[in-house]
């Protein structure tokens, strides 16, 4: 199939409407950096019974490990160089404390918070926000396509015959969901880009395509 890379149309948001959207996201996100810290030190991922949970920050485990290290390392350096002026040492302290955390969070969110397979569905993940969640009863079919996409492609684009919602990383996808019919998920912020939209079809990135598919092939059989 064909892709056009445009949105799905719709109204923009107001100025109000987005201000409180992203201090909603904001407070969502800093609450999930800790959650996922603490499900990291329990070792209880977000999977749930009888599913199972396929990775997908492969791609970026490196990038991120990296960031944390200088993160960490910047910490002390700077407090060195600022120590002589407690006013200036003191925020920057707490903001190098803060970020370094908030990095560590993101990455316990992408380990804990997997692609999940269960009984109920499949959920797509990616880190500290998107948790989208479609029932077998509206999925047809998954098959492995590894794709990869333009720059800055939208998550959302108009293909013939319906509406596509891509989660990529790095800008590829490999796993391919068909959908029954049009069938309503959420993403975060507000349209056209989030909020509610109408798809007929999924991509997505896991690091094993294969146990992906293995994970999804007896839910599929029994849905049939």
């Amino acid at each position: 199939m064909s892709t056009e890379t445009r949105t799905v149309p719709s109204g923009a948001p107001s100025r109000a409407a987005r201000v409180r959207n992203f201090l909603y996201r904001a407070l969502i996100a800093e609450l999930r950096v800790y959650s996922s810290i603490g499900r990291a030190i329990a070792r209880r991922p977000a999977v749930p019974k009888g599913g199972t949970g396929i990775a997908y920050h492969r791609p970026v485990m490196t990038i991120l490990i990296i960031f944390i290290v200088l993160s960490a390392v910047e910490i002390p350096i700077l407090d060195l160089i600022v120590h002589p002026w407690p006013a200036v040492r003191i925020p920057i302290l707490i903001l190098g404390i803060w970020g370094l955390t908030w990095m560590i969070g993101l990455l316990c969110a992408m380990l804990m918070r997997p692609h999940a397979i269960g009984p109920d569905g499949i959920r797509i993940r990616s880190g500290l926000e998107i948790d989208v969640a479609v029932a077998w009863d509206d999925i047809a079919s998954v098959a492995i396509a590894k794709r990869v996409d333009e720059p800055k492609t939208p998550r959302i684009t108009v293909i013939e015959g319906g509406v596509e919602y891509a989660e990529r990383m790095q800008d590829e996808t490999n796993i391919e969901i068909e959908l029954e019919r049009a069938v309503g998920i959420r993403l975060p912020g507000l349209p056209p880009k989030g909020g509610r939209q109408d798809v007929t079809r999924i991509r997505l990135w896991a690091d094993d395509p294969r146990a992906f598919l293995a994970a999804a092939r007896p839910f599929l059989i029994a849905a049939d």
